[in-house]
């Protein structure tokens, strides 16, 4: 039976889909005006994972995830580049469809852009404004009535009368409270517009979702996740406006992964703050994948649960790779081509058992290290159980994302900017090593393992032979 928290109830619930054996699922995507950082990669990750195991347990996924390509942020920074804001945008969104690659996130079915859903935007804000969820100022913006819809605040528990006494924010001229906010911008000079009913103009940051995730997925779906960030107030503008304009429950199950933080610069032990642009702290996906393995990200993303604050240090990241490359070790060698299925299945049952429980990615790891060990231990002794019990840790690590890679490839790749010897060199020095073992130059074999050795090469020597692999 799998449960999830739902952010709206919060507690964790059953699991039951609006329509049995299919699940529509919306995920607030990114906003293309930079290059994706680790915040971006946990949201794309964790929600890969949970669609890949609803699909594992045989639902049928539609998966959204849209794509932001209008906003203030990428006016703002098309205008301090001095380039067009379709050339930022198509940019990064290339960039980001790099990096989802990169770290073994699958395409969503659908990725609707907002300026290709202007009819849809449009269309919702005519519906408020019949509805009376709507007001227009002087200046032309239209703004939603927040007094007007009574549930306003059941997401994030902010209710309505403490947002009002605690805002210290001016009101716009004719703005009739502080929570209330705006559906349609008016046009102003050197901004993209489109006509509409109030006049030239563009949509505001939360209709976009509102609109993209009903015309993908009808008014009333099974889950609509993102980051914790998004929260207040953006996934509460989105309840707001939705079941305002539909007259019905919009999403049953609102989930939400946890922040990405940084330990602080001089801090003493572990003490970590949040990662944002504003404090500067942030690593893009790129930074990242110079120092790491692309898999490697991934499992340091899928160690934590995805509720839980996500510490980012190099530390933590060498730990996971070292983790990582310990299933790879017992997957090499391996000849799974013809294993025959695991007939234990305990250890599916086990990881089932973890991700029905809130998708508990770290839990179900260890599943997977438990597998890692009876591989070795029948490596020599039972060959064929060996190879069973290595197909069951691929195909249980390919729910995750995870262990697809060729084990020789993956353990002797490295990381993209590791130091060190080309491939052949290190083939080569291990032929010299070899003859000088057979002739009994000890001094000289060891000689060749610590020079390795300093470039981050480990020797392994076993029966079939020395095999090596990059720290």
């Amino acid at each position: 039976m799998l449960k999830i928290y739902n952010s709206l109830s919060k507690q964790k619930e059953e699991f039951v889909p609006i329509e049995p054996g299919r699940v529509r699922m919306y995920v607030c995507g990114m906003t293309v005006y930079d290059y994706c950082h680790l915040g971006h990669a946990r949201v794309l990750v964790v929600f890969d994972v949970i669609a890949r195991y609803l699909r594992a347990r045989g639902y049928q996924v539609t998966y959204v995830r849209n794509i932001t390509d209008i906003d203030d942020k990428i006016i703002d920074r098309a205008q301090q580049n001095g380039e067009a804001i379709q050339a930022l945008t198509e940019r990064y969104i290339g960039a980001m469809h790099e990096d989802c690659a990169a770290l073994g996130v699958l395409p969503p079915d659908i990725e609707p852009r907002a300026t290709q859903s202007m009819d849809e935007i449009i269309g919702m804000i005519a519906r408020l404004e019949e509805k009376g969820f709507t007001y227009q100022l002087a200046n032309g913006d239209v703004y939603y009535d927040v007094a007007k819809f009574a549930a306003y605040g059941k997401l994030s528990g902010r209710h309505l009368d403490e947002q009002i006494a605690g805002s210290r924010v001016e009101l716009a001229e004719g703005k009739k409270s502080p929570a209330d906010f705006v559906l349609w911008k008016s046009a102003k000079p050197e901004e993209p517009s489109w006509p509409s009913p109030w006049g030239p103009g563009r949509p505001g940051w939360h209709i976009e979702c509102s609109a993209m995730s009903t015309s993908c997925l009808g008014n009333h779906f099974d889950i609509h996740g993102g980051g914790m960030d998004l929260k207040f107030p953006h996934h509460e503008n989105e309840i707001a406006q939705t079941e305002a304009a539909t007259g019905e429950k919009s999403v049953n199950y609102w989930i939400h992964n946890g922040f990405v933080n940084v330990k602080k610069d001089g801090a003493a032990g572990e003490e970590f703050e949040k990662m944002s642009k504003s404090l500067g702290n942030f690593f893009t996906v790129r930074e990242l994948l110079k120092l790491y393995q692309p898999e490697e990200i991934r499992f340091f993303i899928l160690n934590s649960h995805y509720r839980s604050p996500l510490n980012y240090s190099l530390d933590n990241l060498e730990k996971g790779k070292a983790a990582l490359t310990t299933l790879y070790t017992a997957l090499r060698d391996m000849n799974i081509d013809q294993a025959a299925a695991l007939k234990d299945t305990h250890y599916a049952e086990q990881f089932n058992q973890a991700m029905d429980d809130d998708f508990n990615t770290a839990d179900a790891l260890a599943v997977l290290f438990q597998l890692a060990k009876q591989v070795n231990r029948c490596r020599t002794t039972e060959p064929s159980q060996a190879a069973a019990y290595a197909l069951e840790l691929k195909r249980l690590g390919a729910i995750l994302g995870l262990l697809q890679a060729d084990p020789v490839d993956y353990l002797q790749r490295g990381s993209a900017a590791a130091p060190g010897f080309k491939d052949e060199e290190i083939e080569e020095l291990i032929v010299q090593r070899n003859h000088a073992r057979d002739r009994r130059d000890f001094a000289e074999a060891d000689r060749i393992r610590d020079l390795l050795a300093e470039k981050g090469i480990v020797l392994e020597d076993g029966a079939g032979g020395t095999t090596w692999r990059r720290e």
